[in-house]
Parts: structure tokens; sequence; C-alpha cells
């Protein structure tokens, strides 16, 4: 199922999209999409048995706003250095063990919605980014298989990052990734059945129509069953948190000087393979 969440920003409602491409109203059979909605198997099976049975009243897309597809998010936990291509470019050495670092949950916004440049900011960069949802409580978790049981699903992810306050300001990398509005996600969460494979989709992303960022999950370091596991080793994981799992090749951090970093005006697109594609036009703040 693709599962988004529609209205102006803070009164979304809760929506499908059919698999004719058609804008379904959920309201009326769910409250919300949110990590308990995730973990109830009882409130998905009511949204499937819905859609079978042609219940669901169509929405009007004209106009209107998509918002992020997750409520309530609690943790955004985010996997550093963790393609093989992206290490290469930025001069780094692969890591032995999935680097962590974190968002907060107020950084999301939806897939269309204005992100703001920083005050000061001389360094922001872009980050096409597959984003895993966690569906049921998880700690511990002893092998790849029990960790994707543990996945409700799957976004798109831009993990926007102001580089100069992530690297050359001191301490850790949190003061250049949790600016306000670094964290587009969505359009849709795809339920993980529609998705066989995570580490084999195609990301990519492009800056003012020009391509930046062409790869595939496969260049993963630590692909997306070890990553819930190993983040599961050191921290609880709840129905709605969210796993950004890293980004390929192509950033402007990358790139040879001048580096080509985002200002007002810029427009970056961006698109996982299944999961739907974002834009955003970049403003100061």
């Amino acid at each position: 199922m693709k599962l988004l969440r529609v209205g102006t920003a803070g009164s979304e409602r809760p929506a499908l999209l059919d698999a004719e491409g058609t804008l379904r109203d959920l309201s009326g059979v769910v409250p919300d999409i949110d990590g308990p909605l995730l973990a109830d198997d009882a409130a998905l099976g009511r949204i499937r048995a819905a859609v079978d049975a042609g219940e669901l009243p169509v929405l009007d897309a004209t106009g209107l706003r998509i918002g992020p597809p997750l409520a309530g998010i609690g943790k955004i936990v985010c996997i550093g250095l963790n393609y093989h291509d992206h290490a290469r470019e930025t001069g780094a050495e692969p890591p032995s063990e999935p680097v962590i670092f974190f968002k907060a949950a107020d950084t999301v916004v939806g897939p269309y919605d204005t992100v703001l440049v920083p005050r000061e900011s001389t360094q922001t960069d872009w980050e096409v980014e597959l984003a895993v949802v966690i569906g049921r409580k998880a700690s511990y978790l002893g092998s790849h298989e029990e960790a994707l049981a543990h996945v409700a699903g799957y976004a798109v992810a831009h993990d926007v990052s102001e580089r100069e306050f992530q690297l050359e300001r001191g301490g850790t990398w949190d003061k250049g990734k949790n600016c306000e509005t670094f964290n587009p996600l969505g359009p849709w969460l795809v339920t993980a059945d529609e998705v066989p494979d995570p580490q084999g989709l195609a990301l990519r992303l492009w800056v003012n129509g020009e391509l930046k960022q062409d790869g595939t999950t496969a260049e993963q370091i630590f692909g997306v069953a070890e990553v819930v596991r190993y983040v599961s080793q050191f921290m609880t994981l709840y129905p709605g948190d969210v796993i950004n799992t890293g980004t390929p090749a192509g950033v402007a951090l990358g790139a040879p000087e001048p580096k080509p970093f985002l200002r007002a005006g810029d427009v970056v697109e961006l698109e996982i393979e299944g999961l739907g594609r974002q834009r955003q036009e970049f403003k100061d703040a």
C-alpha cells in the first residue's frame, strides 16, 4: 500500500494512493498514519479490506498539499557514510561499523514544502536517502530476517545538511543536520510487502534540472537489514521511528571546487524507484 497524509501543515488527514493512481480518503477508517497504526495488524487489515471492497471515497487532488506520510515520529536515526561511492568521493575511509547520528522529528516537512537555507549558511547540501519506517518494537534483534520483520515500510527522505555547521564548527554532526525543514519526507509510506528487495532501488537527485546523484541501494556498505539489526543493539526502536540509511555519491561536498552548494532560488528534485518523487524550492530563512 502507498499511504500518505494530505492537507495543510498540522491538519493532515490519512489517505491512500490506489493501484490505479487514484487518491482515496482513509479518514473514515483510521484516525492517522502513525506508529500505533503501523503496529496494529487489525487496523492495517481494515484498510486493505476497504480497498478490496472499493469503499474508500475519492479525494480531489487538485491543489491539495501532500504532507509527511507519517505523524508522531519518535526519533530519526541516521546512518552516515553508508555508500561505497559516497565514501570514495569524500575521501573518507569506509566505516567498519555503521556511523549513527540523529535528526530531530521537527525537521520533517512534506515532500513539496519549501526548504530554508539557514542564516549564515555557506555550505547547504543535498542527500537523497532511503528511509526505513519501523512497525514493531525492536531491541537486540538477532538476525537480518528478524530485522526486516520489524520494518513497516519505506519512504523517500531528503537529508539536507549544512556542511560547515556539520564539519567545521566543532562537536558532533548534529548542528549541520537539524536546521528547520532539513528532512523532507514522502510523498508516500510504501508498505514493506511492496518492496521485496530494499537493496535493489535506484536513487536520483537533480538540482535545477541537472542530474547530481544517480545511485542504487546496492552500493550500501551496510544494508537495510543490517542497519536495523545493528541500531537495535544500542537503542530500542519503536513503531513510527525512522532510519535514514545514507546517501550515494554526487553530493556538493564531494564535487570539485568551487563546490555547488545550494542557495536561495535553487530547486531540488529527488526520487527513489517505486517510492515516489519530491520537489523543493530553497529559500533564505
